[in-house]
């Protein structure tokens, strides 16, 4: 089945962005297929706009959850400065999946630091690189808080397997007044 059935996942954002039903998303996707789902996160300061790090494994047996540096099948970005500092995750040969937004962190909002520059350009150098303006496309399938979903469709392009086995991951991972919205969202990032 594609390469789902071995799969490492870093999923990479600030609090609010949706990172957390990303990874529940995938996490049903992979117990649908029955395969074995771990998952670790990290939240850091989320709820202040903070980093966010989850990683997923799947496969016929997952023993850890954690996805150790220069292993991860795919890292999957919701905004480039975490795109940036999630690269050493990613393992020879894997894809970075980034939306092209910025979120400045504390430091930058306070003066205390400054954006770096060239971000999207500087990644491209290092690896394979899939950036897009996924906000954009959230906000053409009617909500601009779908980002997440949006990258999770591009995400299943590039993996693979039975399209309707990931719609279906996204029908059961949120709620029924908005399935209709992610639905739009996840085949606007699959079909981009």
């Amino acid at each position: 089945m594609s390469n789902i059935e071995n799969l490492n996942v870093v999923i990479v954002g600030v609090g609010g962005q949706g990172t957390l039903l990303a990874s529940r998303i995938l996490s049903a996707l992979g117990l649908k297929l029955g395969l074995d789902v771990k998952a670790s996160e990290i939240h850091g300061m989320a709820q202040r706009g903070g980093s966010v790090v989850t990683f997923m494994r799947m496969g016929q047996r997952v023993y850890a959850p954690m996805v150790e540096a220069g292993c991860a099948d795919y890292v999957l970005a919701f905004e480039q400065l975490e795109a940036m500092r999630a690269l050493s995750y990613l393992k020879e040969g894997g894809t970075l999946i980034t939306n092209t937004q910025k979120m400045s962190p504390m430091p930058v909002v306070t003066g205390a630091a400054v954006y770096p520059d060239n971000i999207i350009e500087r990644l491209a150098e290092k690896c394979d690189l899939d950036a897009f303006d996924a906000l954009a496309l959230a906000h053409e399938a009617g909500d601009g808080r779908a980002v997440n979903v949006v990258l999770i469709g591009a995400l299943a392009k590039r993996v693979g397997g039975d399209v309707e086995a990931w719609r279906e991951a996204v029908r059961t991972c949120v709620p029924a007044k908005f399935v209709e919205v992610n639905l739009r969202a996840f085949d606007a990032g699959y079909n981009r």
